[in-house]
């Protein structure tokens, strides 16, 4: 006999004696026509640890294909690193990561350096690109007047901008940090001012009826609708600036991974460089995990 399903209301009330057909009531309740037991089947969704041990498995499959590739690669030029050394030099730089150790400062501490910069040089885009995206995004006139200038500057090397910097300031380090600013700054400005022109009309109407002025109009409408392509832009933002410092410490020179890894080349040190290239690739992985998480955490809310 086929089972039919018995709303939970025509169902008597558990006692305490039934802790465990109460707990289960909260599930679907199947009645056999047959007999006057019941039957409870567990509709809740499937364990996450299940879903994200599949994700670590097919990362760690990609990850286990492409050093093998790397390996086949080397065994044909000879002078490029294998796996095998880039990961012996990487063990050596991670033995003593701060301070100086044989002359030389470790790469933990060019991390730091490097890390400092980005992060200077991306709150500057941040404290000038959410409010200038939030404008230009909400009023037509001032999109107008702006976006041309976005357009014309945004395409231009970063590098291109480093000269500039380093007469402005005299000073390598800051000029590195303005140009992660200018670097960071576009994409900050573009993806605020496309969350912004995208509130929805019903949310500008509502402000009109209970006549929000402009900053209630901005707290409670617009920075909210626009918050998940702000998150975006930041994630953008972080990913190209730490990218981009790579190369501008290679020109400013003093310390960061920057210059430790042309400092590495012109001593011949490759499997410095390529252990140098891994140290990046995880900073940059961990930096885009958080804004990854931050950005769920955004659209959830949203």
């Amino acid at each position: 006999m086929s089972p039919v399903i018995a709303p939970l209301e025509t169902l008597p009330a558990p006692t305490h004696s039934e802790p465990r057909i109460a707990e289960a009531m909260l599930e679907l309740v199947v009645v056999h026509e047959s007999s006057n037991e019941f039957d409870f089947l567990d509709t809740r969704p499937p364990r996450r640890w299940t879903g994200r041990l599949a994700t670590v498995a097919w990362a760690l499959l990609g990850i286990a294909v492409f050093v093998a590739l790397w390996h086949v690669a080397t065994l044909r030029v000879t002078k490029v690193p294998s796996p095998v050394d880039t990961f012996d030099k990487l063990r050596s730089l991670l033995a003593h990561p701060f301070g100086k150790h044989a002359g030389t400062t470790g790469v933990g501490s060019q991390l730091l350096s490097s890390l400092g910069r980005v992060f200077k040089g991306f709150a500057l885009a941040a404290l000038v690109g959410i409010p200038v995206g939030l404008w230009i995004g909400s009023s037509r006139r001032a999109w107008q007047a702006v976006n041309p200038l976005v357009q014309l500057l945004r395409p231009v090397s970063p590098l291109a901008w480093f000269p500039i910097w380093l007469v402005v300031f005299r000073n390598a380090p800051n000029a590195a940090i303005f140009v992660i600013f200018i670097t960071a700054l576009w994409p900050i400005v573009i993806n605020t001012a496309a969350g912004a022109a995208a509130v929805p009309a019903d949310h500008r109407n509502v402000a009109k009826v209970f006549r929000f002025n402009r900053r209630a109009y901005i707290r409670h409408v617009l920075i909210p609708d626009a918050l998940p392509n702000i998150v975006t832009g930041l994630r953008t933002s972080m990913g190209i600036a730490w990218m981009v410092i790579v190369a501008v410490e290679m020109l400013s020179g003093g310390v960061g991974i920057g210059f430790y890894i042309w400092d590495a080349y012109n001593a011949s040190n490759l499997s410095g460089v390529t252990a140098a290239i891994v140290l990046i690739g995880v900073v940059g992985l961990t930096l885009d995990a958080v804004f990854m998480k931050f950005s769920r955490m955004v659209a959830v809310e949203s």
